[in-house]
């Protein structure tokens, strides 16, 4: 068979998946452990609706709760938890999450990346910087005199959850874990997508991290990539059957070789 015809029968397969919003279980051959990584001004709370989903499917699956208080304390208690996993592992980032599993990804457990509207950072890059080159559409940034960021809480359901019911976004804009100003402008040292297969979801409708630099991401790591129309930026909790389904895909995959 064509190489073309190949990657046209699993690109047709993949959407099919999609659609269907998951497989029922997980395949023998897949990958079983899923750790997932929440970004900035959030908690791991957030993955719930997807974690019920692949739960469901068969996984075993594992939040990490990093305190948001700088780049390196991120990355040591998501590799924190990457030591308790029993074997290959997809590891899974949203927002700033992508940024440190770009980093804490090259641990020998991480079989395969999925950057969820993600930072997908090179070495030596800043978020700030690559936010400048692809502005956002936000301008609800707020700063303590500690130094640290959340969003106006006025703002936020536009921003951040315009696809969430108006209750639970102005619910998540009073919970905010606010976050280290300095994870914005630490520079990568880590790209662990250069070398570990990645699969990327598009929020098209993002106004925190613009879909533009999302694209960009997803295109230079070469990753397997799905565009989620009308997502805001908080696409894993208001599309949590297509973000599990591509997460699915990239635990049944990973070790392909692809």
């Amino acid at each position: 068979m064509k190489l073309s015809k190949t990657r046209s029968l699993f690109a047709a397969a993949s959407l099919a998946l999609l659609a269907a919003g998951g497989a029922n279980a997980a395949p023998a051959a897949s990958i079983h452990n899923i750790v997932l990584v929440h970004g900035a001004f959030v908690t791991g709370a957030g993955w719930k609706p997807v974690y019920d989903i692949l739960v469901k499917d068969g996984y075993h699956v594992s939040i990490a709760q990093h305190p948001l208080t700088g780049f390196q304390d991120d990355v040591t208690a998501v590799k924190r938890i990457l030591a308790m996993q029993d074997g290959p592992t997809i590891l899974v980032g949203h927002s700033y999450g992508g940024a440190v599993i770009s980093d804490a990804g090259t641990d020998s457990h991480v079989a395969g990346l999925v950057y969820i509207a993600a930072h997908a950072l090179d070495i030596g890059e800043t978020e700030a910087a690559n936010g400048k080159l692809y502005p956002n559409a936000t301008k609800a940034v707020k700063k303590t005199e500690d130094g640290f960021l959340y969003l106006d809480p006025a703002f936020y359901p536009a921003d951040f959850a315009a696809d969430l019911p108006k209750a639970q976004a102005e619910f998540e804009a009073r919970s905010q874990a606010l976050t280290s100003a300095s994870v914005f402008t630490t520079a990568a040292t880590s790209a662990a997508w250069k070398t570990k297969p990645s699969w990327y979801a598009v929020a098209k409708s993002d106004r925190i991290i613009n879909p533009d630099l999302e694209r960009m991401y997803a295109k230079r790591a070469n990753s397997h990539t799905i565009e989620i129309p009308g997502a805001s930026h908080a696409v894993y909790e208001s599309h949590p059957k297509e973000v599990a389904a591509l997460i699915e895909q990239a635990a049944q995959h990973a070790l392909d070789g692809k």
